[in-house]
């Protein structure tokens, strides 16, 4: 006997059998059971989330001989010829290899036609937005008004890609991702089933891995279940699905953030000489990171053993929050980089390297004094110059009225300072409400900047380390432009427009950040 694949050897037969569509299958069984099933149906989702099994249950339900509140009895005559698939009168079509205009031609005549055997002709079209425009314009009228005999029922993992005139005419249906809950459900219906033994680990990791799929749940369990093994692990699991090693993922981690060149180098050698893909390796590295970010977070994960959550929880207690993004933006240009360039292990190495690298800011576990010595010197140096010259002045009639311009200046220096000090309040103030109305993404992207206030309806957004593409992108997003002028009407009352600094140009404004600035005290250097 042939071997059927697992994912078509327990293709649910009835509505209630199927699991996370109940939105759906209820609607379907409610028409059967009041003779108001529709001429034409859309069903619509990802894959492996139950559009072609409903289908199938649908098309012998409207036939069944013996329907039992809706559900087709799998028993009679009919049920059990369409199972077979030897009955004429139900057609399955997949549009991706029959997407011409011929093919809906031949539709459009065979409707004309009676059933053979069943009450009504059902045509199940798959993939349906593969047709061709003009498939779809022989499809339109036969469609709108076909026979009271003919039943049409269409999937379709992209219905953007349909004309309106299609989707005007047709019952639409979404399918939604399937819970993890559901899918280790129906794997356990399965295992128990086929006789094949599965830790209660191993069907969490199965479930997050389909990433609410069903199919490819189902698929991944195939795969484990033909290694010749009495029970099967979560280790195993991981194994086959080409996860790489979680120890060589923590171990960069831990690298990276303990600013370990050698550790992170010897770990790379360690991947490639393993036989790992560099890219696959770093997204799951960009992953890790984001697991990172959610612990500290929320505390919970899934995919991870006790012993993997202990380093993640150790990892997390060590850095903060505004760090990781900027190691997952980093390590994101990096993953960028490496699909254009043919010397993908150099890229890598020096990205991380460069990730490696103490720059000139507040680190997350204390202050670069380095830093703070070195701003201090230049300081007392520029101090030094200016006493010096100040003792070489020549007594001068005109002395006194510069005195009196300078005090002008600045008084009038002291002025802009207080605006500019009053600016950078509100400016802080609006920020703050982003994060606390969960715009994570925009407050992310304004973290460490300030404003410049060109006039009283114009700021301009200056960032301390210039502006990344990234950034840019997240701040030119209509939706985030109003968000961010709608805070501002809310605190300041004043409609005011943003520009973005993209560049670094003279004054004071465009200094390199110090250090100083972040530790939440006052230290003012004398010139």
């Amino acid at each position: 006997m042939a071997y059927t694949a697992l994912y078509r050897d327990f293709r649910p037969l009835k509505f209630s059998d199927m699991v996370g569509q109940e939105h759906i299958t209820r609607t379907l069984k409610n028409q059967i059971i009041a003779g108001r099933v529709g001429h034409a149906y859309l069903f619509n989702g990802g894959r492996g989330t139950g559009k072609t099994t409903s289908a199938k249950i649908l098309a012998r339900a409207v036939n069944c001989l013996n329907p039992i509140q809706g559900e087709p009895c799998n028993e009679c005559e009919i049920c059990k010829e369409i199972l077979d698939g030897s009955l004429t009168d139900i057609v399955e079509m997949d549009a991706a290899s029959n997407n011409g205009v011929d093919d809906i031609r031949q539709i459009r005549d065979e409707v004309n036609f009676l059933p053979t055997k069943a009450k009504y002709r059902v045509y199940i079209i798959d993939e349906v937005h593969m047709l061709s425009i003009g498939a779809f314009n022989a499809l339109l009228k036969t469609l709108e008004e076909p026979p009271t005999h003919v039943k049409f029922i269409l999937a379709t993992t992209e219905p953007q890609k349909l004309p309106t005139t299609i989707l005007s005419r047709c019952q639409r249906f979404d399918f939604k991702k399937i819970p993890e809950n559901d899918i280790i459900k129906r794997l356990k219906v399965i295992c128990k089933e086929a006789n094949i033994n599965v830790n209660e680990e191993a069907y969490k990791i199965m479930a997050v891995l389909s990433e609410g799929h069903m199919r490819d749940a189902i698929s991944i369990l195939e795969r484990c279940s033909q290694e010749n093994t009495d029970y099967i692990t979560a280790n195993e699991v991981k194994e086959l699905v080409g996860l790489p090693s979680i120890e060589y993922i923590s171990k960069l981690a831990s690298g990276i953030l303990e600013y370990d060149v050698s550790k992170c180098l010897t770990t790379i050698d360690e991947v490639i000489n393993d036989g790992k893909d560099l890219y696959n390796y770093l997204w799951e590295v960009i992953k890790y990171f984001k697991d990172l970010l959610v612990y500290k977070s929320t505390k919970k994960l899934s995919l991870y053993s006790e012993e993997e959550l202990e380093e993640i929880k150790r990892l997390s207690d060590s850095i903060n929050e505004e760090r990781v993004l900027n190691i997952i933006y980093s390590l994101s240009d990096l993953e960028s980089d490496l699909k254009w360039s043919s010397q993908t292990t150099i890229m890598f190495q020096t990205g991380i390297i460069k990730l490696c690298r103490r720059d000139s800011s507040i680190k997350s576990n204390g202050i670069d004094v380095k830093e703070i010595e070195k701003i201090i010197d230049e300081k007392i140096k520029n101090l030094n110059v200016n006493i010096s010259n100040s003792n070489k002045v020549v007594n001068s009639p005109n002395n006194n009225l510069n005195m009196t311009n300078n005090r002008k200046e600045e008084h009038q220096n002291d002025q802009t300072q207080k605006n500019n000090s009053s600016t950078d309040m509100v400016w802080k103030k609006i920020v703050d409400n982003l994060k606390r109305n969960g715009k994570i993404r925009l407050y992310t992207a304004l973290i460490n900047t300030r404003i410049n206030e060109l006039n009283d309806l114009v700021w301009e957004i200056e960032f301390s380390n210039g502006l990344t593409a990234f950034n840019e992108r997240v701040l030119e997003m209509p939706e985030n432009k109003n968000e961010l002028v709608k805070e501002a009407l809310k605190i300041t009352g004043k409609e005011i427009n943003f520009k973005l600094k993209k560049g670094k140009g003279d004054g004071v404004l465009d200094k390199p950040k110090s250090p100083i600035s972040d530790l939440g005290i006052d230290i003012n250097i004398i010139d």
